[in-house]
């Protein structure tokens, strides 16, 4: 596991500490599981999907030419592609 740091309010730390206390479970197992059911309810962003570049759904429609992208770096970056 990776360890995390999160803020909460104090009402919320409050009602989340009594609700993982009722169900036998630490804050911590409380926070994974309502994590795991927020993340299943978005598959399209599980790595690997379609979904993992959300960035693309702004643009639409790519289109150009293959070498479109050097030009790009060389404006952004200040460098030539190779």
């Amino acid at each position: 596991m990776i360890p995390t740091r999160i803020a909460l309010d104090p009402d919320l730390y409050d009602h989340a500490s009594e609700v993982a206390r009722r169900r036998g479970v630490s804050l911590a197992e409380l926070c994974r599981q309502a994590l795991r059911e927020a993340v299943a309810r978005h598959p399209e962003a599980a790595p690997g999907s379609s979904g993992d570049r959300p960035w693309m759904a702004y643009l639409g429609t790519l289109s150009g030419r293959p070498r479109d992208s050097c030009r790009v770096d060389e404006v952004v970056y200040g460098r030539v592609a190779r």
